[in-house]
């Protein structure tokens, strides 16, 4: 195969340190695009328009990247699910999946007026970023 095949090719080099670059940019800027938004407002931060850049990326290769470029977060310390589940759901939707972001509460933290919430990414029923905890009751799921 000659090299400028390959750099165009779907799992090149150059195109995973692309879209692992763009998942940094875009980690690093989240926090700020959230200051101050409502939670329905939070939800449409992120782009899920089809985008060709991203076509054919695995869902497997997303959670991967998004988990690593946001595990040791400065900003959104105690909102990392939220961080990781937002990037998730936006680059696969981009990629061309069908993601759905669920969101849930702590049983056990319903009366002390202060929740416990967590979110992660399915693909079909399926956990792809993240994952639902036993003590957990969801309340919402985002879809496309």
């Amino acid at each position: 195969m000659a090299p400028a095949s390959r750099a165009s090719s779907p799992g090149s080099l150059w195109r995973r340190l692309r879209f692992r670059a763009d998942v940094w940019l875009a980690a690093r800027l989240l926090p700020l695009r959230l200051r101050g938004r409502r939670f329905e407002e939070v939800l449409h931060t992120v782009p899920v328009k089809p985008c060709p850049r991203y076509a054919g990326l695995s869902a497997e290769f997303i959670s991967r990247t998004v988990f690593r470029v946001t595990r040791r977060p400065l900003l959104m310390r105690d909102r990392r699910c939220l961080r990781q589940g937002l990037l998730g759901f936006g680059y696969m939707a981009q990629a061309g999946l069908k993601p759905e972001l669920h969101f849930a509460v702590a049983r056990d933290s319903v009366p002390t007026g202060r929740l416990a919430a967590h979110c992660w990414v399915c693909i079909d029923g399926q956990p792809v970023l993240s994952d639902r905890t036993p003590d957990m009751v969801t309340i919402y799921v985002h879809r496309l």
